[in-house]
């Protein structure tokens, strides 16, 4: 973003809060004032107008309009004089926006890049313009103050060009009063409120609250994973002319038959056309010659002296495949949201159909989070090995699901903010990690300042209860798992099915179910996940123990079963196969 200087106001008033420094005012475990910065990180110079603040990094500018508190045209003034003529946009925003996004001035400075406005202005959920938050041309900017007779106390309408574009944006909202305070902390903790969810009930949340990826034509040999969007029919015949069944002879007439030294191979020259009484050797799959009233197969035949006859009591078969016989052209070969398959890739190429319209598969990026987590080199002291990491993209695939890269985040404040920024590059995020409530765990905060909807908040499930799956302003969906392994695996493997299918439009796989044999030793009060091996009965004994911290416990194990509260021995549960 070094195509934009930055100019952050934060010296107003305040004078419907009592003169409260706004800027200083924390939500969400940030204050407004770096919120505003994290957003404009990027830009090449920054400077904020206000008050000294000593806690800023020395490469911020700090400048004070004159005299303090003369409104924010003046201190846009301020702090364009500050920056001095370098690049040739500007970002100009207030710091009393406690949801503001590095994605949301991504997003002005492209609309004011691609759109060649004066300026652009985000505007809220309500459709209310912020011209405190939008993105100037810097000679339009430096007209604009220019062309006024006093800068003191003017309202930013003032300044608004004629040719200026507003467009809506996510997390936009600022506080100029108590009460939207109040509001906005109460949005920061919603997440953590609102009741967790069943997993049947978390898996149809996924599969209707997430969007749609855009349909696109495909080679379908490229996309396993995806899933059609729109029905695919047979292009050709199959088969394609009549062809033999068998390994065998193909006759014309009663026998016995006079045997021909010509044969048709599968794919080879059609034998010229059968007289009545005579027959070629044909292998399975060659095209009959015209005038074939059978395929005589080889377990059926004799020959002798170049007369082929009929073994005695041997059924009469006709033992032709005729044209058409399993596809005629037009014919429904899957009907839109069948996942890309090799069967599928295998049913649509054997009736000349190669492309289709397709949404997905789905791109992922993995990232794991933790300071004590290290994945190469030797582990000093109070880190732990990154033992689920490495797996995960195979994991991923099982369903579907491909890994574009594998990064690792410490545990900073602001550490996810970047992370979701750069969501639009992917399908789905996933985030081992900062799920919980801990001091260290930043995801759900992160969330909300991005102005994230959140499509699970909870699980009540046992392990993994703190995964958190929302949806971003981009479209990207993020998948926050449990930073314990077991957690993380078990929830993963219990919820990409349904996040494929709310993505792709793929239709809703049937679950693999099966008695539990051993299913009272493991049930309790909410649904759980444990390794489980298959019992020579038929069905699964699943694991009443599991030590959660490592994966050690799924080894010479089959799969998972999810086991519902106070199930008994016997119970039908679900089965997650362990590929």
């Amino acid at each position: 973003m070094t195509t934009a200087d930055a100019i952050v106001l934060a010296g107003g008033r305040a004078s419907r809060m009592g003169g409260v420094d706004k800027p200083a005012i924390v939500i969400g475990g940030r204050s407004m004032l770096e919120v505003a910065l994290a957003a404009v990180a990027s830009c090449a110079r920054t400077v904020v107008v206000g008050p000294h603040r000593p806690e800023l990094p020395p490469e911020i500018l700090q400048v004070r309009e004159v005299p303090p508190g003369s409104g924010p045209v003046a201190a846009i003034d301020t702090g364009l004089r500050a920056l001095g003529s370098t690049a040739p946009l500007v970002v100009v925003l207030a710091a009393d926006l406690p949801f503001l996004s590095p994605w949301a001035i991504a997003e002005l400075i492209r609309h004011a890049t691609e759109s060649g406005a004066d300026a652009v202005f985000a505007a809220d959920e309500s459709g209310r313009p912020q011209y405190l938050i939008g993105v100037w041309r810097r000679s339009a900017l430096a007209a604009a103050l220019d062309g006024l007779d006093a800068l003191i106390n003017q309202p930013m309408k003032a300044l608004v060009p004629a040719a200026a574009a507003i467009i809506p944006l996510s997390g936009v909202g600022d506080c100029d009063t108590e009460e939207e305070v109040r509001q906005a902390r109460a949005a920061v903790d919603a997440p953590r409120q609102q009741p967790p969810l069943e997993l049947d009930e978390a898996r149809n949340a996924v599969r209707t609250g997430l969007p749609r990826l855009t349909a696109y034509e495909a080679d379908l040999r490229s996309v396993i994973g995806a899933a059609l969007a729109g029905p695919l029919r047979a292009a050709g015949p199959l088969p394609r002319f009549d062809v033999s069944a068998m390994d065998g002879y193909a006759v014309a007439g009663d026998g016995p038959w006079n045997l021909r030294r010509d044969i048709g191979f599968a794919g080879g020259r059609r034998p010229v056309g059968l007289l009545p009484g005579e027959a070629v050797r044909i292998a399975t799959g060659a095209h009959v010659p015209d005038g074939t009233t059978g395929v005589l197969r080889d377990e059926f035949a004799h020959v002798a002296d170049d007369t082929l006859y009929r073994v005695p009591d041997t059924p009469l078969r006709d033992d032709i495949r005729r044209r058409g016989e399993d596809r005629d052209a037009g014919d429904p070969i899957a009907p839109e949201g069948t996942p890309v398959t090799a069967a599928l890739v295998s049913a649509a190429a054997s009736v000349e159909v190669t492309a289709a319209p397709v949404r997905g598969p789905v791109r992922a990026r993995v990232v794991m989070t933790g300071d004590e987590i290290r994945s190469e080199g030797p582990l000093q002291a109070g880190q732990t090995r990154d033992s689920i990491g490495p797996i995960l993209p195979e994991l991923l695939s099982w369903h579907g699901i491909r890994t574009t890269d594998r990064v690792h985040l410490r545990d900073t404040p602001h550490g996810f903010d970047e992370v979701l920024t750069g969501a639009p590059e992917c399908d789905l995020l996933v985030i081992v990690g900062a799920t919980g409530g801990g001091a260290a765990d930043q995801l759900r905060a992160a969330l909300t300042r991005a102005g994230a909807s959140i499509v699970v908040p909870r699980l009540r499930l046992r392990p993994g209860g703190s995964t958190v799956v929302a949806r971003l302003a981009a479209g990207t969906t993020v998948l926050g798992l449990p930073g314990n392994p077991f957690a993380a695996v078990a929830t993963l493997m219990a919820l990409a099915p349904a996040i494929v299918e709310g993505r792709t439009g793929a239709s809703t796989a049937r679950p693999l179910r099966g008695p539990l044999r051993n299913a009272a030793a493991i049930a309790g009060q909410v649904t759980r996940i444990v390794p489980a091996r298959l019992a020579e009965e038929g069905g699964w004994i699943g694991d009443p123990t599991i030590r959660t911290a490592h994966l050690g416990g799924l080894v010479d194990r089959d799969g998972l079963v999810i086991v519902p509260p106070e199930a008994e021995d016997g119970a039908m549960v679900e089965f997650l196969p362990l590929r």
